[in-house]
């Protein structure tokens, strides 16, 4: 492990409040950071920094909003959209990193700053959103496009500022604007109730095992991790077992206790159901605004409102698509049963499976017709391995580089930072990596921003600070993070995000990088996921964390052969869960109305024929992607979406070469460094040459 430099201790102190320097000068609102490549100053930043720099951003964006109305000439791009493209600029710097940190280093202190913040921040995404004089100077601009010679990024920009203004209620007389924004608020709360919850629902679940004979069947890996999880919290001489998925997802795939693999699948089926942390309720109230927001907005339902600007246009259109993966994946699924239901027959199981068993038994069934045992692979799936395996790919397809930075300031010990360079040496972004779970964090994997790249007043390219986070296995004492298939693909998949980020050449911050439509943005996070079993890319960066063995030519064709394993079950659980999503979006609840959850998911599982033996991806009360926030709400089927962009796009690399160079300067340029600056399936046509259809998709999984 590499040694943690004393500046990283500091940041660690500083943001525990221990910091106590007299003459303290908030970050947020010095000139600059001060720090190489304008990397947030972690080790500078306290609790007391964040408030009143959001005061200052706030009251800055106010002044320049209030410049741009004052403003007596005739309104032009320069003087209303760009000009409204940079009046946040403060205000996105203390918010970048608060949210960030909010998200991957959480604590009381935060989240009680988070119940101040956030609020006051809707409100005044509010007052912009629904300031009349503003709204007048863009829609000005939107009703004399053709006359003004503009370009593809300036008149889409333009297009997207006045469709976002009648999204958020420009168009709205005084008192629906009102009524609006007591809506934008109570969303605000409910969200931050909701994630709250499933936060401390989260880490407040545990499992303790005595008896070592439970714990046959699992890897030792998971067997360390669980005893140096029981020491961390004063059980020496026993296991503990959390929700976090390097935690479950081994237990219920390798654990022969089969009672073992029920409580932990209960635990996690029934996750923030009870007690204080229901989120049950909040859900209800959340659905009950969102409908109302929806009406007040002049659409049928919230889903409507949701596709009405991106790729769908229309829930009934994602649907159509959902419907077309769903029907092969439950009749996999169907045959997928019966061959777990003959291995527990043929091994005395007297009992039908369920869904404790699934994930057992679907290994059992991939080691008798391959041959082929997961824990044969993590060997040689060092997260270090797979770290350089992602940055190989990055310098194959589009001639990026990774140096590490050691000193560079970093939020927590276990972020890694690096400087990214193009085949020149110029500098494109910095990339951080936090990888590991720990308790300040949520579940699941991201790649967000602490800053953007777009380009200045003066012409200057600025370039961003980029990280994906994850929850993978952790290291032990005696062996280092060994990764499953599962979070191998997690990491291509949040890295492909990250060089969405950090490739954009946009010049406008509202078209940077991920800054596109909702079922496009993960189309570069998907494709990259198809390099990571590769056998080309598997023999460069798959090798043996003990012995520096390359992976096998035996095992790398024994994955080939599995790879179709499981794939009713792995599309079904998505699929299932973005037809549950937008059935809430459907839903139109009168005030008081109350939905009974559990009897409403199960209603929209009897509609859809879901197979007994699995359930949805998520459960409502830990759906964050459509619960914590409207940013996947009536829109997790954009996975889907993205993923027949992404597997017939991949089937052109395949086609060439899957480091083909003019493939790869054609997605690089059409999809990685234009950001929103133009149409997305005209991008995707231009680099593809075709609309795509769903078979490709169908194929990868081995449905057709």
């Amino acid at each position: 492990m590499m040694k943690i430099p004393f500046i990283a201790l500091a940041a660690v102190a500083c943001l525990a409040g221990g910091c106590s320097q007299k003459e303290h000068v908030n970050p947020f609102l010095a000139e600059s950071f001060g720090t190489p490549y304008e990397i947030p100053p972690f080790e500078q930043i306290t609790f007391d920094d964040y408030l009143p720099a959001v005061e200052a951003g706030i009251a800055a964006q106010k002044a320049a909003i209030d410049s741009i109305v004052a403003n007596p000439d005739t309104p032009t791009f320069e003087n209303t959209i760009l000009a409204m493209d940079h009046s946040g600029d403060l205000l996105q710097k203390v918010m970048l990193v608060f949210s960030g940190l909010d998200e991957s280093l959480s604590s009381p202190e935060m989240v009680e700053l988070a119940e101040k913040i956030y609020p006051m921040t809707s409100a005044h995404s509010d007052e912009i959103a629904m300031n009349d004089a503003l709204f007048q100077r863009v829609k000005y601009l939107h009703d004399n496009i053709d006359s003004l010679g503009l370009g593809t990024p300036e008149r889409r920009m333009i297009e997207e500022s006045y469709k976002s203004f009648t999204r958020n209620g420009a168009l709205l007389d005084a008192d629906k604007k009102a009524r609006l924004k007591e809506l934008n608020t109570t969303l605000t709360d409910l969200y931050l109730k909701f994630n709250k919850n499933l936060l401390t629902a989260t880490n407040a679940f545990e499992i303790v095992v005595e008896d070592s004979a439970r714990l046959a069947g699992l890897p030792a890996s998971s067997v360390a991790v669980a005893a140096e999880e029981a020491s961390a919290r004063g059980l020496d001489g026993k296991w503990v077992f959390t929700l976090h998925a390097p935690s479950r997802l081994p237990l219920l795939q390798y654990a022969a206790d089969r009672d073992l693999r029920r409580q932990m699948y209960e635990g996690y089926a029934s996750l923030a159901s009870s007690g204080d942390t229901d989120n049950r309720p909040v859900i209800n109230k959340i659905l009950r605004a969102r409908a109302e927001k929806a009406d007040l907005l002049g659409f049928k339902d919230f889903a409507a409102y949701q596709t009405d600007n991106v790729m769908a246009k229309t829930p009934e259109a994602a649907e159509a698509l959902l419907m077309k993966l769903w029907e092969p994946s439950v009749k996999r699924v169907h045959e997928e049963v019966a061959e777990m239901q003959a291995i527990a027959d043929r091994e005395g199981g007297d009992f039908k499976i369920a869904p404790w068993d699934y994930y057992y038994y679907a290994e059992k069934v991939r080691k008798d017709k391959y041959d082929f045992d997961e824990s044969e692979v993590r060997p040689y799936l060092s997260v270090d391995s797979v770290r350089n395996g992602i940055f190989y790919m990055a310098n194959r397809l589009y001639g990026v580089n990774f140096k590490e930075m050691p000193d560079a300031p970093k939020y927590h010990p276990d972020v890694n930072v690096y400087d990214v360079t193009d085949s020149l040496g110029n500098h494109l972004a910095v990339f951080m990596t936090d990888y590991f779970p720990r308790a300040s964090k949520r579940q699941g994997a991201w790649m967000f921003q602490f800053s953007n790249a777009y380009e200045d007043a003066d012409g200057n390219s600025v370039r961003p600070v980029v990280y994906n986070v994850g929850n993978f296995s952790k290291p032990t004492a005696d062996a280092p993070s060994l990764l499953t298939i599962d979070e191998v693909e997690t990491m291509f998949h949040e890295f492909g995000h990250g060089l969405h980020g950090m490739l954009t050449k946009a010049k406008y911050q509202g078209q940077s990088g991920t800054a596109v439509d909702r079922d496009f943005v993960e189309l570069p996070s998907q494709i990259h996921e198809h390099w990571a079993f590769e056998p080309e890319m598997l023999r460069n960066y798959a090798r043996h964390y003990v012995t520096g063995e390359v992976i096998p030519d035996a095992l790398v064709e024994k994955m080939e052969r599995a790879s179709t394993h499981g794939q009713g079950f792995a599309m079904a659980e998505r699929v299932s869960a973005a037809l549950l999503d937008l059935a809430y979006g459907h839903l139109k609840p009168a005030d008081g109305e109350e939905i009974d959850i559990e009897a409403f998911e199960n209603e929209v599982g009897a509609k859809l024929g879901l197979p007994a033996e699995l359930t949805y991806r998520y459960r409502s009360p830990y759906f964050k992607h459509i619960f914590g926030s409207d940013e996947y709400s009536s829109g997790y089927y954009t996975y889907m979406w993205a993923e027949v962009l992404d597997c017939d796009g991949f089937e052109l690399f395949k086609e060439r070469g899957i480091f083909d160079p003019a493939t790869a300067k054609s997605f690089k340029e059409n999809i990685l460094e234009t950001g929103g600056s133009e149409d997305p399936m005209t991008l995707y046509v231009r680099f593809r040459g075709q609309e795509p259809t769903p078979d490709a998709v169908l194929r990868k999984h081995g449905l057709l």
